[in-house]
């Protein structure tokens, strides 16, 4: 075969190859996704430990693509507002796992001590220094002694872990906290508790002694009969052909235990469960603590959503009936018309889980292309869950997040494209309702995998090692590809500062949070998303340019009332501009108008 030929041959084959590598590009970006405003999606896993998938490549830094702006002239933010902070249950959470964010005492394991320590890079007290992030809300992952590195099982309800510190030192930080106007709410698991707590040790020592026959038992150990603590739990005699029971080891004795052999399932219809369970919540609530987190809603009768609405309600009404700003929030993991029957409980709010994760609706709409995956579309879905929430609900608050600590984080549902993680954070945190971010997201780092990778120690410094945490034992190697903290705290274009200028935005401009949103229809067309805030007597518009293009929005026929910008995000540094009835929004960016 002559060169001619292996010349044209060659041509050809990489042509084939080339036409077939971007039909792959095109089959990805045209993905079929659940549409929340035709379908109500179902989209949102229903499996607590089922994986996602985007973030399995995360090592592979050759295949991230390099999004920092090139010829973009960065311009100086000129729009800083003075803050509007209201001091109600409308917050930007932040969500906290001790274990890996910042250790006090030098043994690898982060602590509160730690946290406090830590509490001016949240909020440093000082609206005008703009120094810190902004937030004005801590979730604290549990936080009581427990058997496991993550603490979902509970050993005592009264106490902090000892690698977490004391009750002490859990005072100093409500207290520090309250300097700086944060509310801390904690973890709240009452689904189950460990195998060590004394009411489940309690309770299989009395299964082994039988019923005693009389009106109250006298033994130093109780019968079963008598002891309240066998109630606590859902036994069974006889090996349960159905559900998840484990042996106690006592006689034919089982036990419920929906997550793991060591994670005993409470009985929550039983009213001395409910009994303590209140002394429990008054107690935290009484030591400063603005609320709780409720830890697996769903499964407290595994598959039956009205018994679950109503032990939310039981919770509800007393929990709100000692403070009404005192505030819950619970982890629904399920679909959008399943999850959304649970605000009939009377609750704050729910986790947004369809909006959240790798096929929620924020991460499909940046990801992939087509009417149901537009800009336009994001728009309609966020009328379409405030419309359901509040007719469950009038009090409704959404509880909008990306990713928590059972999910992969961020970045990886991007491929590391770094614009697109910016966008990803401004759209959450321009969301109405209560937005909550996990910890180290600010800084775009990575994991994925087992349970351990997306708890790893928060990346303060490469340099400095101080307070770094050594993280969770069968934690794998992760690469940051954003680097530290110390990275990025002095590079306007980080994903750091674009997150703290997101939150600010949330602190200068109430509506944002607190507003009932309203479609422009004129406007809310392709890959513009546009919508008004309306709290109160005051209203905002919001403009989200979803494309990788920069695009010239006309307000001239939207009939608004809109005297100038009142602060914007851009992914690269490009500014946002107004001319007359003409805002000019660089890729990927949102305004805010006022």
């Amino acid at each position: 075969m002559n060169k001619k030929r292996l010349f044209l041959l060659g041509f050809i084959l990489c042509g084939l190859l080339l036409c077939c590598s971007c039909k792959k590009k095109d089959d990805q970006k045209n993905k079929p996704t659940d549409n929340i405003e035709s379908t109500v999606t179902e989209g949102a896993s229903d499996q607590k430990n089922q994986e996602t998938t985007a973030d399995t490549q995360e090592n592979k830094t050759e295949e991230t693509e390099d999004t920092k702006a090139e010829n973009v002239t960065y311009v100086d933010y000129a729009y800083d507002q003075e803050p509007q902070i209201i001091d109600d249950i409308y917050r930007t959470y932040y969500e906290v796992f001790l274990y890996s964010y910042y250790d006090s005492n030098g043994d690898g394991i982060g602590d509160i001590n730690g946290l406090i320590e830590k509490l001016d890079y949240l909020n440093d007290g000082d609206d005008s220094t703009h120094t810190d992030l902004g937030i004005n809300g801590i979730w604290l992952m549990p936080i009581m002694p427990s058997t496991t590195y993550h603490k979902y099982d509970v050993i005592d309800y009264y106490d902090i872990d000892p690698e977490y510190g004391t009750l002490e030192d859990f005072q100093k930080l409500i207290e520090e906290c309250n300097k700086r106007g944060i509310k801390v709410i904690i973890d709240l698991v009452l689904n189950h508790t460990s195998t060590k707590n004394e009411w489940f040790q309690s309770a299989v020592k009395s299964l082994a002694i039988e019923p005693c026959g009389k009106k109250k038992c006298k033994e130093k150990d109780l019968c079963r009969e008598h002891n309240p603590y066998c109630q606590f739990y859902n036994f069974v005699e006889g090996q349960p052909t159905s559900g998840k029971y484990y042996s106690t080891g006592v006689g034919d004795w089982y036990y419920e235990a929906v997550f793991w052999d060591q994670m005993p399932d409470l009985n929550l219809g039983n009213e001395n469960v409910r009994s303590e369970f209140e002394k429990i919540m008054k107690y935290w609530l009484d030591m400063g603590v603005g609320g709780f987190r409720i830890d697996a809603a769903k499964e407290f009768y595994t598959g039956n959503t009205d018994k679950n609405v109503e032990v939310l309600s039981w919770m509800t009404k007393y929990v709100k009936g000692l403070n009404p700003d005192n505030y819950l929030v619970a982890e629904v993991w399920d679909s959008f018309g399943t999850m959304s029957q649970y605000y009939e409980s009377g609750i704050d709010s729910l986790f947004n889980f369809p909006f959240a994760q790798e096929q929620g609706k924020i991460v499909t709409t940046i990801n992939y292309t087509g009417d149901k995956n537009s800009g336009s579309s994001l728009g309609r879905a966020m009328v379409t869950i405030q419309d359901k929430f509040r007719s469950l609900n009038e009090n409704a608050i959404d509880a909008s997040f990306l990713t928590n600590h059972d999910t992969a984080r961020s970045a990886g549902y991007f491929s590391y494209n770094e614009d697109k993680i910016k966008l990803g954070a401004g759209i959450n945190l321009m969301m109405a309702g209560n937005s909550f971010i996990y910890y180290g997201e600010e800084l775009g780092m990575s994991g994925s995998g087992i349970d351990e990778n997306k708890r790893v120690p928060m990346y303060w410094s490469e340099t400095n090692t101080t307070g770094m945490t050594k993280g969770p034992e069968k934690m794998e190697t992760m690469v940051h590809k954003f680097g530290t903290y110390e990275d990025q705290v002095n590079d306007p274009l980080s994903i750091y500062n674009y997150y703290k200028r997101a939150i600010q935005l949330r602190n200068e401009n109430p509506e944002i949070a607190r507003g009932t949103t309203a479609i422009i229809d004129s406007l809310n067309q392709g890959d513009l998303c546009a919508i008004t805030r309306t709290y109160k007597d005051s209203s905002i518009v919001l403009l989200y340019n979803i494309s990788d293009q920069e695009t010239t929005v006309s307000l001239a026929d939207a009939q608004l009332n809109v005297e100038g910008i009142r602060g914007y995000l851009s992914v690269n540094g490009a500014a946002v501009t107004m001319e007359g009835d003409s805002v000019t929004m660089p890729p990927y960016s949102i305004v805010v108008l006022k």
